[in-house]
Parts: C-alpha cells; structure tokens; sequence
C-alpha cells in the first residue's frame, strides 16, 4: 500500500507541476517557445532536485555553476548594459521583419457604420462606410468637413463614432481644434459593450488572424498591434481597448 501512495504522489507531481506552469503562461502571455522553454528548465531542475535528495550527486553539482554564473554576471554588468540598447534594437527589428513577411498583414473592425481595416506593418489605418448618406466611400477618399458631418452621423452608434475618432486622430491630428469642440463620445467607456458583442470571429478579424490560430499567434499578434496602436506611443485608446478585448478573448480571459 505504502508503494502505491509513493508511487501515485510521483506520477501526480509532473502532473499538478504541468499545470501550474500552464496557468503561469496563460496569466503572463507566454509563446508557446517561451512555455517549452519553461517546461524543460523545470523538468532538468526538478531532476536535479530529485538527484540530490537521493544523495546521487553532491549539492555542489548546482551551487557551483550558479557561482561561476554569478560571478561572470558581476563582472561583466557594465558590458552587459551597454550591449542592451543593441539587443533591444534587434528584437525590434526582429519583431517589425516577422510582422511584414508572415500571415496576414491586415486586422478588421467592423460596426454598424464602418469597416475599418488596419495594416500591421505600418499602422495605416482605411475604412469603408457601410451606412449613412456616403455609404460604399472610403474614408481615405473623404475630406476633413465630410469625416466630421459623418461623425454626427455615428453618433447613433458609439463604436462607430470611437472607430471614426480614432481614424481622425491619426490622420488629422487637429481635427477636434478645427471642429471647434471635442466630441462627447469619446470619453465614454465602452468596455462592457466591447465585451458584449465580440465573438471569436470577430476577435480573429481585429488582431488578423484565422481558425486555427494557436496561442503563440494571438500573443505575437497582439504585440504586433499593441506596438502601432497603444495610446503611449500615439495610437488610438479604443483600438488598445478592442486589440486587449481580443486577445483576452481567444485566450479565455473573458
């Protein structure tokens, strides 16, 4: 009996430990690389724990190696923080290169009054209006006076009316000096309703993905995204707001 508990507390603790690492990826947006990654140095530490508690290698074995490690790291750190500026300009280009040349290029956004299309490689932002008195115009081919009279015409519709205030701000930048006063819309949160009305169709056409996506997509997609469209470095609050909506949505955050 005693054996069987032994050996029933063995097999449970790779398995309650696959687990806890799965959950630990899903709560901080691990790539499925970054999780294998995870799940092997686990595996060799676990091991190694193992070994030395049977007294098969001399704790030394791991405490020496993290010694020397240290050691080199202490010495080391002023050519380390210098090389850092070079490594992160090469993940970003690393990241800008992969964007471009892999899958599709192109997230969609669909409400009642627009179809808006953005491009990851370069934030360009397009849309078609599907109702309203310049229903099949794009709105690249709009001017100011006509995006701002469409704009009272969303005001039936507040998705619409943040979709075409986002596309405003990044295409006309003074757009709400030259209005003459700042719409109302804008600051409503409309968190709630984002969650309402996505699906995971419509999660898939905001970051630009299709069925069969794996988490390691929607993650780098969102990153894409997030790297064109968060509000700190000049993008739209309520695209971050949907592109988060999103990613939590296939990701089962919701």
């Amino acid at each position: 009996m005693l054996i069987l508990l032994r050996l029933l507390v063995i097999l449970l603790i790779p398995v309650l430990g696959y687990m806890g690492l799965r959950r630990l990826a899903i709560r901080f947006s691990l790539t499925q690389r970054q999780f294998n990654l995870l799940l092997v140095l686990s595996a060799m530490l676990g091991v190694i724990i193992v070994l030395i508690v049977l007294g098969r290698i001399p704790p030394s074995f791991i405490l020496a190696p993290i010694m020397v490690a240290g050691t080199f790291l202490l010495r080391n750190l002023h050519l380390l923080i210098r090389l850092l500026p070079l490594w992160q300009m090469f993940r970003r280009r690393t990241h800008t290169a992969y964007g471009s040349s892999g899958g599709n290029d192109t997230s969609s956004i669909r409400t009642r009054f627009l179809q808006m299309e953005l491009q990851h490689s370069t934030g360009d932002m397009d849309g078609e209006v599907l109702e309203g008195s310049r229903k099949g115009l794009r709105l690249s081919a709009l001017e100011l006076a006509a995006l701002l009279e469409l704009a009272q015409e969303c005001q039936a519709d507040p998705d619409s009316l943040q979709l075409l205030e986002a596309y405003l701000d990044r295409t006309h930048p003074q757009w709400r000096e030259q209005a003459g006063s700042q719409q109302q819309g804008a600051q409503q949160d409309h968190g709630a309703l984002v969650q309402e009305t996505l699906d995971r169709a419509t999660a898939l056409e905001i970051l630009g993905l299709s069925e069969g996506a794996t988490e390691e997509d929607i993650v780098l997609a969102h990153r894409r995204l997030m790297q064109k469209m968060h509000p700190d470095r000049g993008g739209s609050g309520y695209l971050a707001k949907k592109i988060n909506a999103a990613r939590d949505y296939l990701l089962g955050r919701h």
